[in-house]
């Protein structure tokens, strides 16, 4: 699944639609290894074990009920596709999966490395307002064009203990119905939920 048609809906003066929340997925949503963890692997991509982050399916119905949700991703479009038959919950509606295909690629000439910008303006062209639209990422890098638009999670590497996922939740419904998210600061959210 690439894409659900439509866009999204049209707001009229008295209706505003939900905030769109685009998710990363790999060390934001779950963790994908090579070699098994210690605790058993939730399902099996590929070669890959991979490892929900605690709360994952809780955290995502908590947002569907308030956001238009979607994911974006550096990872191949097969993977994704996985992902989204067994580590989504059913029911669980997305606007569109990209893949890293949709990312910019950009050379970072200290490290001599290429790596993946997700840019929203490729979201603003489908006709999201991007004062309405967070991404949800464990890299500040690939958000680099769009920091007002970010809030960076810690990377998930497996820990069963892990609680990212509900506090990010409980911060997520302070932001639901703000007009431009743009403009708060997000960078220290972790401090205060």
């Amino acid at each position: 699944m690439e894409e659900r048609g439509g866009g999204p809906p049209v707001n009229d003066e008295n209706c505003q639609a939900p905030s769109l929340l685009i998710l990363d997925v790999d060390e934001t949503l779950l963790f994908a290894s090579e070699k098994r963890l210690a605790h058993p692997a939730h399902f099996r991509a590929g070669e890959y074990y991979v490892y929900l982050r605690p709360g994952l399916h809780e955290f995502l119905q908590a947002c569907a009920r308030r956001y238009r949700l979607a994911v974006w991703s550096s990872a191949g479009a097969d993977y994704l596709a996985i992902v989204r038959a067994h580590g989504f919950p059913a029911g669980i509606e997305l606007e569109f999966i990209w893949s890293g295909q949709r990312c910019v690629r950009r050379y970072d000439p200290e490290w001599r490395e290429t790596y993946d910008v997700k840019d929203l303006r490729k979201v603003k062209r489908r006709g999201y307002d991007l004062a309405r639209t967070l991404i949800v990422d464990d890299t500040p890098k690939k958000c680099e064009r769009n920091y007002g638009n970010a809030i960076y999670v810690p990377e998930f590497r497996g820990d069963p203990a892990d609680d990212a996922l509900p506090r990010l939740s409980a911060y997520l419904e302070t932001l639901a119905d703000v007009s431009d998210v743009r403009r708060l600061e997000k960078r220290r959210w972790r401090a205060h939920y």
